[in-house]
C-alpha cells in the first residue's frame, strides 16, 4: 500500500461496498484510524461538537477479531442509540482485550455524505504488521 504520513487512512474503490484502509505505527493506532475512516464513508463529522465520552471493552482475540469488534461496535451503537465516534483512543488490557475510548456525538449533530454501512465484511480482510508499522484494509456492507 503506498502512502504518505506515518498514521491515516483512505477509501479505496470498491464495486458494491465501500472499502477503507488505515495505517499507523502501531495496532492500536491503527484501529483508530480505520475506525475513522469507517466513519467518514457516510458522515461529515467536521461541525460535530464535542460529544461525550464512550468507552467499550472488545475481548482478547486475534488482530483480525479485534478489528472486527471495534468496528461492529460502531455499526451497532449506530444502530442502536444513533451516536457516532468522532474521536478514538485504543489502548491494550491487561487480559489482552482492547479498551477503546470514544468521544460521541448524535447522530443529529453531523453530515450525511454516503451510504450507512450495516457490517463488516470478513472477506478480504487484512490486519497486521508491514514494513512500516501497521496497516488493515476492510469492506464494510452497505
Amino acid at each position: 500500500m503506498g502512502r504518505g504520513p506515518k498514521r491515516g487512512h483512505r477509501a479505496v474503490p470498491h464495486t458494491a461496498d465501500v472499502r477503507v484502509e488505515a495505517w499507523a505505527p502501531d495496532r492500536e493506532g491503527c484501529l483508530a484510524e480505520a475506525v475513522r475512516a469507517a466513519v467518514e464513508t457516510f458522515v461529515d463529522v467536521s461541525g460535530a461538537g464535542p460529544g461525550t465520552e464512550a468507552t467499550v471493552d472488545v475481548p482478547a482475540g486475534d488482530d483480525a477479531d479485534l478489528l472486527v469488534g471495534v468496528l461492529d461496535e460502531v455499526i451497532f451503537r449506530l444502530e442502536t442509540e444513533g451516536t457516532l465516534p468522532v474521536a478514538t483512543d485504543v489502548t491494550v488490557r491487561p487480559d489482552g482485550g482492547l479498551r477503546v475510548r470514544w468521544r460521541v456525538v448524535d447522530t443529529d449533530a453531523v453530515q450525511p455524505v454516503g451510504a450507512v454501512p450495516k457490517a463488516v465484511s470478513l472477506h478480504e480482510l487484512r490486519f497486521g504488521p508491514d514494513e512500516h508499522g501497521w496497516s488493515c484494509a476492510v469492506t464494510l456492507d452497505v
